[in-house]
């Protein structure tokens, strides 16, 4: 299939598509099964064309942590195919920690086999380099400033360059810039990244932003002026596609949280503030669109399928794929048996002995939720 450049994807006229990827460490391989089944539904519907990819279709992929490493292999025209076969490698070289590396007092894990996965897989390609086929955007935060960094390949962006060699993001390795995104405090040490003659930057993963879930960026990238796009809104001018790594809601008693040791207390919170986040920008997202796929964000609003942003026509149309680690919601929504202690040891974003069943349950998941209806011919290429 001769695809369109990343230029026609970025400036072309027509509705635009845009594909979030959430962070979750090895929870990525979740993602891959959404992304299969959205793959083989999209080449099917493109005349079954095996050279067919998902960067033909859409125009914006990018993602946060392990996100990041698929969206940018997506974008460099990878098959779902490969980037699962790379996950499994990547949980067998990167997630083996020392017997002394228990991530107190340096990181749990070493970043050598981290950064050489990427020299292998994405080698020594740029932010601006052709290969990208499509608009990329990879979710980081700049530790030293305290400030989300998004780093997107649009050539009108300010900090882009505007020519090769002069200076700018273009000139960024791909391989640096994803080790950034997936530089999990505890888990990996910050990767340095030179942003400019003189001046470096201490960067971590985009997780620890309000951006772990990369969606409401994204649409910002899309749209807003300041970053050069200006892709206009309408629920049939503008796609949004978010799949997430699981998730799993606190239940704990408040006596145990009242006796929690300050650390875990402090560690707890943290993760709590980012699951905020995340499902601050579900609510707004749900707010604004036309979405088939609407979850219930709590027990007053409801799904928001009765309210939209400013009472008028929805913005956008918004698809969110993901799956709840409860015995419950997984038995009753995909009929899939799993205990307590086994959902509990799915949250982990580390524990490479998880792939095999978390891609198990993201195909499982994908079957039951992802739909071709939900792919409208207003977006068909």
């Amino acid at each position: 299939m001769n695809g369109r450049s990343r230029d026609e994807h970025l400036f072309g006229a027509g509705p635009k598509r845009i594909l979030a990827l959430d962070g979750g460490g090895i929870r990525g391989a979740l993602t891959l099964g959404y992304l299969g089944r959205i793959e083989a539904l999209l080449r099917q519907r493109h005349g079954g064309d095996p050279d067919f990819r998902l960067c033909d279709y859409f125009d914006l992929i990018g993602g946060t942590s392990t996100g990041s490493i698929i969206a940018t292999g997506l974008a460099l025209g990878f098959s779902v195919d490969k980037l699962s076969e790379i996950y499994l490698a990547l949980g067998e070289e990167v997630f083996e920690a020392g017997f002394w590396r228990i991530g107190v007092i340096g990181a749990k894990f070493p970043k050598e086999p981290l950064q050489e996965a990427l020299r292998t897989y994405f080698g020594d390609q740029t932010l601006g380099s052709e290969q990208l086929r499509t608009g990329l955007m990879v979710m980081t935060k700049r530790l030293d400033t305290g400030s989300p960094w998004l780093f997107h390949n649009n050539p009108r962006g300010e900090f882009f360059g505007a020519a090769p060699d002069a200076g700018g993001n273009r000139d960024l390795l791909l391989r640096n810039i994803v080790r950034a995104s997936t530089a999990a405090p505890h888990y990996f040490d910050p990767e340095l990244i030179d942003i400019a003659p003189g001046l470096s930057g201490a960067f971590v993963d985009g997780g620890v932003s309000p951006y772990n879930n990369p969606a409401m960026q994204m649409l910002m990238l899309a749209t807003c002026r300041g970053y050069g796009l200006s892709w206009p809104f309408g629920a049939d001018r503008l796609l949004l596609v978010s799949a997430g790594t699981g998730f799993r809601t606190v239940a704990e008693p408040a006596e145990k949280v009242i006796g929690m040791p300050a650390v875990r207390l402090a560690a707890e919170s943290m993760l709590s503030i980012m699951e905020d986040a995340n499902w601050l920008g579900q609510a707004v997202l749900q707010w604004m669109a036309d979405s088939p796929t609407a979850w219930t964000i709590d027990s007053e609003v409801g799904d928001l399928g009765s309210d939209s942003l400013g009472g008028g026509a929805a913005l956008i149309s918004y698809l969110r794929y993901e799956v709840q680690f409860e015995t419950r919601w997984l038995r009753d929504v995909l009929g899939v048996n799993l205990s307590d202690e086994q959902c509990a040891a799915l949250c982990a974003m580390d524990r490479a002995e998880n792939v095999g069943l978390l891609s198990s349950l993201g195909r499982t998941a994908a079957a039951v939720q992802v739909r071709e209806e939900h792919f409208p011919a207003a977006f068909d290429l």
